[in-house]
């Protein structure tokens, strides 16, 4: 057995709560890589609508979600549609009533824009975390509980609090640089499968052997 395909979509038998992301998404500015998964009791089928917030399609921004990302309850993205025009002396958006205001609509580049928000591979977001519009987060980063994200996360970096400050780094550097060449997420599943052991283990020598 090779562990789970990445097409199922409950692959966890007797926890519906637990979800491969990619199997729900439905719109084509979401990514979502394999094994990504979404744990909620509460219609975690629905993660587009429910955790990825403000994301209307004119605005051409997208989400990016790796591979062997484990994403808890609540955790939202909130997306650049939330933006209001912050130039003038009202932020309140009047155009979007239209009757009238429809005259003010703001002009292309009015609109603070951040660009796509990018969560890379084997990343873990906590419990009700909150990830900002055009946040970059690194491949084997920890967002804490409860954290509001307002700034990029270097790979294999835990960060928490609001706003998110690093905690610490998961490894030292030269470490980092070498998993990060690795790429064990890009490996085919056998091969991740049969040197599991190294993969959650932490003896960086052994890994480079494989």
């Amino acid at each position: 057995m090779q562990g789970p395909k990445p097409d199922e979509k409950y692959p966890m038998k007797g926890f519906p709560q637990v979800v491969f992301l990619k199997n729900f998404i439905t719109k084509p500015n979401i990514i979502v890589g394999d094994y990504s998964y979404y744990d909620d009791l509460d219609k975690p089928e629905d993660f587009e609508n429910k955790n990825v917030l403000y994301h209307y399609p004119f605005m051409g921004d997208k989400l990016i979600i790796g591979k062997f990302c484990a994403i808890a309850t609540e955790a939202k993205f909130i997306m650049n549609g939330a933006n209001h025009k912050i130039s003038g002396l009202s932020t309140y958006p009047f155009s979007i009533f239209r009757n009238g205001w429809e005259k003010v609509i703001p002009k292309q580049g009015e609109l603070p824009y951040k660009g796509d928000t990018v969560v890379g591979n084997d990343v873990w977001i906590g419990y009700d975390a909150t990830i900002m519009p055009g946040i970059h987060i690194g491949d084997g980063a920890i967002i804490a509980a409860k954290s509001v994200v307002t700034k990029d996360v270097s790979p294999y970096t835990i960060v928490g609090g609001n706003p998110a400050q690093e905690i610490r780094k998961r490894f030292d550097e030269d470490t980092t640089k070498k998993l990060l060449d690795i790429k064990w997420w890009s490996w085919n599943i056998k091969n991740i499968t049969d040197n599991l052991s190294v993969i959650t283990g932490n003896n960086i020598k052994e890994l480079l052997k494989i």
